[in-house]
């Protein structure tokens, strides 16, 4: 049942509960507690996990330790058994402190024919390459001096790049591929070789699914890359321009946001896969 409460009594009750909740807390703390229950502490830890994030992957990690180099080759023909190697150039592919790619330091050599290649008529009209031409002899290796000192170029950009071997890129690339398995065999300088035996990336898939290319040509201008016919079929200028290519399409195409992943060592069945 209702009853009138003396006035003095209800403000004594109110000083006494506002005591009550105030007593327990420091003097500072009574006075902000609201403000100090607002305020949230940062999680450096997750900061910190935030930042390795937005760091650029090194050239190792984007790739699984492999290096890729881009490789063009001129040839006598099509058999990659029996038709002379006259023209390889290879360019390695780098990654810049911002995440961007770029073609490094090129390595080519004019080849002499082994003893033996045939010499495809067709095939050296198409290049415009003469093997017998005063000039070229001058410059030109055996293919055993000229793949040896290359391949020890690239050793040397792995290595910096702690990269555990080579990938070959190119345009159409198992042809090119193709020749130089045949001619380390043929100069037995398989310890030598820093490629995988087959794993490749080929710029003709990269260019039907960036720009509906497959012609190298037609897909460096698709890009917005000079590219000149007159120096076409020379290997170090289609390794430039397929170099360009390869890093334009990489720069404008990167990786989807599900398919990042950190390189795990400890991976033996994808390593044994990879060495076969």
């Amino acid at each position: 049942m209702p009853f009138n409460m003396p006035a003095r009594l209800i403000k004594a009750i109110e000083l006494d509960m506002t005591h009550q909740n105030t007593a327990t807390l420091p003097e500072k703390d009574a006075l902000n507690h609201t403000e100090t229950t607002l305020n949230v502490v940062p999680n450096t830890a997750t900061e910190s996990d935030a930042a390795e994030e937005q760091a650029p992957m090194r050239l190792k990690e984007r790739f699984r330790k492999f290096l890729p180099v881009v490789v063009d080759v001129e040839t006598a023909g099509f058999n990659a058994q029996t038709d002379a190697l006259l023209e390889i150039a290879c360019i390695p592919v780098l990654l810049d402190e911002h995440g961007v790619f770029y073609p490094g330091e090129a390595f080519n050599a004019h080849v002499e024919p082994f003893e033996g290649a045939n010499l495809e008529p067709s095939a050296l009209a198409f290049t415009g390459i003469d093997p017998n031409n005063p000039m070229r002899k001058a410059i030109a290796e055996d293919e055993k001096t000229a793949l040896r000192r290359i391949f020890k170029g690239l050793k040397e950009v792995r290595r910096e790049e702690d990269c555990r071997q080579c990938v070959l890129i190119g345009h159409n690339a198992h042809f090119d591929l193709a020749f130089l398995n045949a001619a380390v065999v043929r100069t037995n300088s398989k310890s030598h070789n820093p490629f995988h035996n087959f794993s490749v990336f080929d710029t003709v898939t990269l260019s039907a699914l960036a720009f509906g290319q497959t012609v190298l040509a037609r897909a460096c201008k698709a890009a917005g890359l000079d590219f000149d016919g007159k120096n076409a079929h020379s290997a170090l200028y289609d390794t430039q321009k397929t170099a360009e290519l390869f890093c334009y399409i990489l720069n404008h195409y990167p990786m989807l946001a599900n398919a990042m992943h950190a390189e795990d060592d400890k991976e033996a069945l994808d390593d044994n896969v990879d060495r076969k």
